[in-house]
């Protein structure tokens, strides 16, 4: 015991050293103090990754992926359980699943954050972890909130709560049965950690608690520790999109007010399992010029039971119309497509013909549109609303498009025009709604 307080004392001594001093100092240390400093929170947390001053009830990191909010969370769980013998702590998540593989046993879990010897011993059969000193935390779940209403703790972590299920109130009711129940200890907190999206549970704890103490930060700040490859696909794939503001830069996104479409709706259409299709099209909206706005191509199909998949968005910019004809040929042959929906609204004859020239051996149907672009999505958004289209993936700048139709016909999302958004209009409209949302059709 004299031994490790001796070593705490190097090391504490140490992080008071210069640069240079630390350097000279380093190849003095044993092999177990080197792990120690390698496990030394304090010296390798950047700002905002440690705990703030004051008096705070509830502290908030709202970054973008990658951020380190995870290890946040482990390691302020790691102080309160090394500094309180009697702390009881509450860990919740989305499912068990998700606290067990992120929070516990992740890599930047509480298991894999803890020194060897002052690991916690994991009990999954009781959802429990335990300290040497007597410290415990308790596995909670949002999909039973009610299992918060009786226990007592004085402290917690709740990871992604912006993702934290809302049907049924389960987020609400989770926090506040999690709440009543922090009754521990002279001053009981909570660490939540989340990347940003709209919830009622998000716009209360940032519009209307006054005890939350916020940390916002982005992926970018966590670049250094982070594979170049992987900092640079964010950047090509999702920079200057609103998804990318909100999940890399850690920006909590409003909905437009009078929006067709709005991103917690387009939250609940998103799915995972690969759907068994009965029927795939590509819908198209073609630019005018090579030089103007990018041409449409997005891919959708209907399974049996009648119900929509927005399966890709394979729009090209600044394309020849021999380019992008080519571009729809190749996305309905890679997703087996059975029929082109085109709008031809901007010469219809060259449409015609360049899709001609592309060697599309499927039919290809050229539609007009009678009405703006607002009024023909206004049935196709009432699908969503009614849960009958789900998006299996994600496709930011579509969505963003999406999100900018307004109910009034105008637009006020990316770009000049949602070239995309129509594409998928045209798309659906052809699998769900039939020839009369789509007058004037006529075959090629």
């Amino acid at each position: 015991m004299d031994m490790e307080k001796s070593r705490r004392a190097r090391l504490r001594h140490l992080l008071r050293q210069s640069p240079e001093e630390r350097f000279a100092a380093l190849a003095s240390l044993s092999e177990a103090e080197r792990d120690e400093l390698r496990r030394h929170w304090r010296l390798w947390a950047r700002p905002g990754q440690t705990a703030p001053e004051g008096d705070w009830r509830t502290w908030l990191i709202c970054a973008g992926r990658g951020f380190g909010k995870t290890r946040c969370g482990a390691e302020w769980v790691r102080l309160v359980a090394k500094r309180d013998p009697d702390a009881r702590i509450a860990l919740v998540g989305s499912s068990i699943a998700e606290v067990r593989a992120v929070m516990v046993e992740g890599e930047s879990g509480l298991l894999n954050i803890s020194p060897p010897g002052r690991m916690p011993h994991f009990e999954p059969s009781l959802r429990r972890l335990t300290w040497g000193n007597g410290a415990q935390a308790t596995l909670y779940s949002v999909a039973e909130p009610d299992a918060l209403r009786g226990p007592q703790h004085g402290y917690a972590w709740c990871d992604e709560v912006g993702k934290w299920d809302s049907s049924s109130d389960r987020a609400m009711r989770t926090w506040d049965n999690l709440v009543m129940g922090l009754r521990l200890g002279e001053r009981p907190r909570i660490v939540a950690t989340t990347t940003p999206r709209v919830s009622p549970l998000m716009k209360r704890l940032l519009e209307t608690d006054e005890a939350v103490a916020v940390t916002r930060g982005s992926t970018w700040d966590n670049a250094a520790n982070l594979p170049a490859a992987f900092v640079q696909a964010m950047a090509d794939q999702f920079g200057g999109t609103s998804l990318g503001r909100q999940e890399l830069l850690g920006e909590m996104l409003g909905d437009v007010d009078g929006a067709l479409w709005t991103r917690s709706l387009l939250e609940q259409c998103r799915s995972d399992e690969a759907p068994l299709l009965a029927r795939v099209v590509v819908g198209v909206d073609p630019p005018a010029s090579a030089t103007g706005d990018a041409c449409g191509i997005v891919v959708a199909g209907t399974d049996r039971c009648g119900n929509a998949a927005v399966l890709a968005d394979a729009t090209i910019r600044k394309a020849s119309p021999e380019r992008w004809a080519r571009a729809v040929a190749d996305t309905a042959a890679l997703w087996g497509a059975d029929r082109v929906v085109a709008e031809a609204n901007q010469g219809g004859a060259m449409v015609g013909s360049v899709l001609r020239a592309a060697d599309i051996a499927l039919p290809v149907r050229l539609v007009h549109a009678r009405r703006g672009k607002a009024a023909r999505a206004e049935p196709v958004a009432a699908l969503y609303e009614a849960g009958r289209v789900r998006h299996h993936g994600l496709f930011a700048a579509l969505e963003d498009e999406m999100c900018g139709l307004m109910a009034g016909g105008s637009y006020e999302g990316p770009g000049r025009s949602p070239d995309r958004a129509d594409a998928l209009v045209w798309a659906l409209t052809e699998l769900m709604l039939g020839r009369q949302s789509a007058p004037s059709i006529r075959a090629l």
